[in-house]
C-alpha cells in the first residue's frame, strides 16, 4: 500500500513538471517582505489558485497579512517561508474580514493553512493547521475555514460544485463557500465534482473527502480524503472527538522532528487518507452479550496505522485502542470500563502459531485473534511463521 508520504511527493513532482512546462514559476521581481497574493500552480492553463477575495488587489491588506504571517511561529518556533507561501484568499466572510494562506515550513517539511482575521487595522493569524503530507497543501482542492456560524470551505479553481454533508449545492462566492452546518465531533462526508484539466483528462466526479468536525482542535487538521467511501461506514457513530485525543487512535503517537519531540504539533498518527474498518467478530465481555470488535486503519502521512474499536451490544460508547502502527502482530490497549484488556490480531496463516506466556487467561481465542486481561506486568506474545517470529510486548507501564 503506498503511504501518503509517497502520495505527496509524486503529486509534487506532477506539479513542478506542470509549472515547467507552462513556465510559470515564483515571479522574480516580487518583494521577499510581501506574500504573493494566489499560489503560482497551474494544470495546464488552469490557475488552481488565482487571487481571489475583495481584498486579494488591496496592497496595505496584503502587507497587513504578510506582516502577520512572518511574526507567526508554529509550535517547534519555525517560521513560514513567504517566497513559496501564498494569499489563497483575502477579502470579507460574513461581515468580518478573513484572509487564507498556504504557509510553506519548511524546517518541519510541512504545510499550514493559516486563517487570520482583523483587528482595526493590524491582521493576526486566529488558526492554523498543519498538513502533515511533504506535498503541498495546495495540491489539494477543498480547504476547510473556521466560521462563527458554520463551516465554511474554500475551493481550487478545479472544483466545478462542492455537495455538503446533506448531498446539496454548496452556494459559493469567489471560490468561499456559504456556511454549512458540520457537527462538532462527527464526521461527514464532502463530495466535490473536479473539471477535466491536464493532470485529470476527464475530470473527477466523485472527490470525496470527510470532515471530522468543528471540535478538532488546531494544529489538527479536519479534512481527511475518502476516495472509497470507507471512511464514512468506518466513522459512523463515533465520536471523532474523542478520536483525535491523545489517547484516541488519532492522537496517541506524538510527533518527533528530527531529533526534536513535538506534542503541540499534529500527532504522528493523524489520518490523512484511506480510514477503513474490517470486523474481527463478536466478543462477549464479563458475561454480557456479544459486541462488535472491529479493527480499524488509516493512512498517515508517515505511515500505515491501526487501532481496534469495542461497540457494546447494549449501545453504549464505543471503546477503543491507542494507534499501533501496521505490522504482522498487532497489540492494542482496550480500556474497556472495569476489564481493561489486550488485543492481539494478525492475518491468519495456516503456516502460523500464536504463543503467550505460560497461564495467560485467553478470554477470547480464534485464528487471528486472541484477547486476555491487560497484564499488570509485561508479557510478551509471538507469532511465528516459517521462516520468521514477531514478538510484541503488552502490560505494565
Amino acid at each position: 500500500m503506498a503511504s501518503v508520504r509517497r502520495r505527496g511527493t509524486t503529486a509534487t513532482a506532477l506539479l513542478t513538471l506542470l509549472l515547467a512546462a507552462a513556465g510559470c514559476g515564483p515571479v522574480a521581481e516580487r518583494q521577499p517582505a510581501h506574500l504573493r497574493v494566489g499560489y503560482d500552480s497551474l494544470d495546464g492553463p488552469v490557475a488552481v489558485w488565482p487571487p481571489r477575495g475583495g481584498l486579494a488587489r488591496d496592497g496595505a491588506a496584503t502587507a497587513g497579512i504578510s506582516r502577520a504571517v512572518r511574526d507567526w511561529r508554529s509550535p517547534v518556533d519555525d517560521r513560514a517561508h513567504l517566497p513559496s507561501s501564498g494569499i489563497l484568499w483575502s477579502g470579507l466572510a460574513g461581515g468580518a474580514p478573513l484572509a487564507l494562506v498556504a504557509a510553506d515550513v519548511p524546517g518541519e517539511s510541512a504545510s499550514w493553512l493559516l486563517q487570520l482575521g482583523r483587528d482595526g487595522d493590524r491582521w493576526r493569524v486566529d488558526h492554523a493547521t498543519e498538513y502533515t503530507d511533504p506535498g503541498y497543501l495546495v495540491y489539494s482542492d477543498v480547504l476547510p475555514v473556521r466560521a462563527g456560524d458554520g463551516r465554511r470551505y474554500l475551493l481550487s479553481a478545479r472544483v466545478q460544485r462542492l455537495l455538503g454533508p446533506d448531498g446539496r449545492e454548496l452556494p459559493r462566492t469567489d471560490g468561499l463557500t456559504e456556511p454549512v452546518a458540520v457537527p462538532a465531533c462527527r464526521a461527514v462526508q464532502l463530495t466535490a465534482t473536479l473539471r477535466a484539466t491536464r493532470s485529470l483528462p476527464r475530470g473527477r466526479a466523485a472527490d470525496r473527502v470527510l470532515d471530522l468536525g468543528t471540535g478538532i482542535e488546531d494544529p489538527r487538521y479536519p479534512l481527511v480524503r475518502d476516495e472509497t467511501g470507507s471512511g464514512r461506514r468506518a466513522l459512523a457513530g463515533l465520536d471523532t472527538c474523542a478520536l483525535a485525543g491523545e489517547k484516541g487512535p488519532f492522537g496517541s503517537i506524538p510527533r518527533r522532528i528530527g531529533d526534536r519531540s513535538a506534542p503541540r504539533s499534529a500527532p504522528d498518527s493523524w489520518p490523512m487518507a484511506k480510514i477503513a474498518v474490517r470486523s474481527l467478530g463478536e466478543v462477549a465481555l464479563g458475561g454480557g452479550a456479544p459486541g462488535d470488535l472491529e479493527q480499524l486503519t488509516w493512512e498517515s502521512a508517515s505511515d500505515t496505522m491501526t487501532s481496534v474499536v469495542y461497540r457494546p451490544a447494549d449501545g453504549g460508547p464505543p471503546v477503543f485502542s491507542p494507534a499501533d502502527r501496521s505490522t504482522t502482530l498487532q497489540a492494542y490497549h482496550l480500556p474497556v470500563p472495569g476489564q481493561p484488556l489486550a488485543v492481539l490480531s494478525w492475518r491468519t496463516n495456516r503456516d502460523a502459531s500464536f504463543a503467550a506466556p505460560p497461564g495467560t487467561q485467553r478470554l477470547v481465542e480464534r485464528p487471528g485473534l486472541v484477547v486476555v486481561p491487560q497484564p499488570e506486568r509485561k508479557q510478551t506474545f509471538s507469532l511465528a511463521g516459517t521462516d520468521k517470529t514477531w514478538y510484541r510486548s503488552v502490560g505494565g507501564r
